[in-house]
């Protein structure tokens, strides 16, 4: 029986990876509060009130920063969040970062600096914003349209990020790492799309459109500004190439390779993700857009 006084808070926990972090620790029978607003004890990164309550009896803490570790502020609410975290008696970091950002590896900084046992991930871009995020409804609406040049992007599946998460936050030998966690070969988003096409046998239309164009159609669509911002950032300044390189971070981290994106597709289709229902209503087509192409 899990003890209570051994918490795992997984910040995000709702979220693409929390949500998966959370199941496995489940499964382990390790002790887990989930970090939401709407958890029986909520969270809010924009409410300090809400850190305390939820770092009672908490041993460690898996840290995914919303919507993303550029955004401005997210460095004094990393700094604040992980003296508070320390002050009231965690002992273990593991916090989810981004390749290639400048912002990130200051918030890098300060985890690494708490004086406690940290573990840095730092993810590539998830396979599943193609199946669970704001890539979804264009995918299923037959047409994506993304500001992006013919940049290799090594798309790291979610489940092997979880895996990494669970495995540092339970096992010994992986404090003061940091990890790099890429997929097995690079992709364009063009080339992603068109696996995806053919394999689930649709006929999806990519076009790389202007950083203008694609803006106006997310405030038309009525996404938030902080959120426009961040994509355009992320699109126009990190996907430069400057990531176009692959790591051995799941292997160093886990001892096998991670999970190519063919096999991602694959387990993507088994699940009904890009199929037609019955009705000729396609799955997943009424969703609204989501922003969170690394949480």
């Amino acid at each position: 029986m899990a003890q209570d006084i051994t918490k795992t808070l997984v910040l995000g926990g709702t979220g693409k990876t929390g949500s998966r972090i959370v199941q496995q620790l489940i499964d382990r029978d390790v002790a887990v509060r989930i970090g939401s607003r709407f958890a029986d004890i909520p969270f809010d990164w924009l409410d300090q009130s809400t850190w305390v309550p939820v770092l009672q009896d908490v041993k460690a803490v898996y840290i995914a920063y919303q919507p993303d570790l550029a955004v401005p502020g997210a460095v004094d609410a990393i700094r604040d969040f992980t003296q508070l975290a320390v002050k009231n008696g965690v002992q273990q970091l593991v916090m989810l970062s981004g390749r290639g950002e400048p912002e990130a590896q200051d918030c890098e900084r300060v985890v690494r600096q708490s004086g406690v046992d940290w573990t840095i991930l730092r993810a590539s871009w998830f396979c599943q914003n193609f199946s669970e995020g704001y890539l979804l409804e264009p995918i299923l609406a037959g047409y994506v349209a993304l500001p992006v040049a013919d940049i290799g992007e090594p798309f790291i599946d979610i489940d092997d990020l979880a895996d990494v998460a669970v495995t540092a936050l339970t096992q010994p030998g992986h404090s003061g790492k940091v990890y790099e966690l890429t997929g097995l070969r690079l992709l364009t988003f063009a080339e992603a799309i068109g696996e995806i096409a053919r394999a689930a046998g649709r006929s999806i239309q990519y076009e790389q459109v202007p950083i203008e164009t694609y803006t106006a159609t997310l405030t038309e669509y009525g996404v938030p500004e902080e959120a426009i911002a961040l994509m355009t950032y992320l699109f126009t300044e990190v996907m430069d190439g400057r990531n176009s390189t692959l790591t051995n971070g799941v292997e160093e981290a886990l001892g096998r390779k991670p999970t190519d994106f063919s096999d991602f597709v694959q387990k993507s289709i088994a699940l009904g993700i890009w199929a037609e229902t019955p009705g000729g209503e396609e799955a997943g087509a009424t969703r609204s857009p989501e922003i969170e192409p690394r949480q």
